[in-house]
């Protein structure tokens, strides 16, 4: 699994649409909130590994 770049597009309750900004065509998919840095909102850019993320 390699490291990609994301951004928010929706908070929907306890999940949030991320889609890859680093990948031509990849649809957004659900992640839980509770996986997120707690500073997440719509907009926000993360870098994702291994089911990890961190805001950039």
């Amino acid at each position: 699994m390699e490291p990609h770049d994301y951004i928010v597009t929706d908070i929907q309750g306890d999940y949030a649409y991320l889609q890859q900004t680093d990948a031509d065509g990849a649809e957004p998919f659900q992640v839980a909130m509770a996986l997120l840095p707690p500073q997440t909102d719509i907009g926000t850019r993360l870098h994702g590994f291994m089911g990890f993320f961190e805001v950039i």
